[in-house]
């Protein structure tokens, strides 16, 4: 009777120390819970770069309310204007039109050389991931072998071959990016694949008679999808850059028209006499892809999963 007086009676010291079934208090996850939220979001970086990238698309929505004139509108006689005079805060260039303007309505081409070869990229670079890693070892050999042709070529003058070779203009310049960003996307989608196919739900997917294609969209695709949008991401930068070059080069938009590299091309023969001028349109290039690749390191770090056990 003495030891169930000792294991049951609440008021004696040391109670809890003489009660063989106590169970301990858990601990308090709250600071855990707290820390992985705090890991989720984006960084302070990734914000002000995804502020900027959002600030070029609504520029290019908005060239026409935003500009005070007119893209192909100038005036001989107001040419070269420095910042900030007649009525044209960056100048104006050697035809006289307004700098500002003309940077505004040329981030419609340049966005759009840079998303949409970044984004058919995509889709196919992720179909021949898919392909290869969940095929058998031929068709693995086959779809990557094939792909490792492009990679005997530098990317850029691979570019500008193939945008050569299909002539200047817009659409033709996304046909070269495209095919010039497909392989990295690819081998990053195979290796993705590569790494799913061990884990155990995709065991049991098998096990339960589940299709190839059912395996790649329920399966394989949502956990895959991360990264490769974490990338393609960070591509948008490196396509402006790209799509710039072959503006650049006279193998992108035609002019007049309005485009970033383009207006570098233009621009460029008045670095001695007007540079703060010429340098407008590669500053803008710089801060556009800048944007584009910490705001894609931001994705990362927010998407990544297998961070968080770290």
């Amino acid at each position: 009777m003495t030891v169930v007086h000792q294991i049951t009676d609440p008021t004696r010291p040391g109670a809890v120390e003489d009660r063989p079934d106590e169970v301990p208090a858990e601990p308090d996850v709250a600071p855990a819970a707290t820390k992985s939220i705090k890991r989720r979001r984006l960084g302070w970086p990734a914000r002000i770069a995804g502020s900027v990238c959002a600030l070029f698309f609504l520029a290019a929505v908005a060239a026409p309310l935003l500009t005070p004139f007119g893209p192909l509108e100038g005036d001989r006689s107001q040419r070269l204007l420095p910042f900030f005079s007649g009525g044209h805060l960056l100048g104006t260039d050697g035809q006289g039109r307004d700098v500002l303007s003309r940077i505004i309505w040329g981030a419609r081409p340049s966005l759009l050389t840079g998303l949409i070869p970044v984004f058919v990229a995509g889709l196919v670079g992720t179909v021949l991931g898919l392909v290869a890693g969940l095929g058998t070892r031929r068709i693995n050999s086959i779809v990557m072998r094939t792909l490792d042709v492009f990679y005997a070529f530098p990317a850029v003058l691979l570019a500008i071959a193939i945008a050569a070779a299909l002539g200047s203009g817009t659409s033709n310049a996304i046909i070269a990016l495209s095919v010039i960003l497909i392989p990295p996307i690819a081998r990053l989608a195979e290796s993705e694949v590569a790494r799913i196919k061990s884990a155990d739900f995709m065991e049991a997917a098998r096990v339960s008679g589940a299709g190839w294609l059912s395996i790649s969209i329920r399966h394989v695709l949502p956990n895959a999808a991360p990264a490769i949008v974490v990338y393609c991401t960070a591509l948008v930068g490196l396509s402006i850059v790209y799509a710039a070059g072959l503006g650049f080069l006279g193998l992108g938009v035609a002019p007049p028209n309005a485009e970033w590299g383009l207006m570098v091309n233009d621009l460029r023969q008045y670095t001695f006499s007007a540079p703060q001028i010429s340098l407008v349109p590669a500053v803008v290039i710089l801060i556009a892809s800048v944007a584009f690749n910490v705001f894609g390191d931001g994705l990362r770090d927010l998407l990544d999963v297998r961070a968080e056990g770290k």
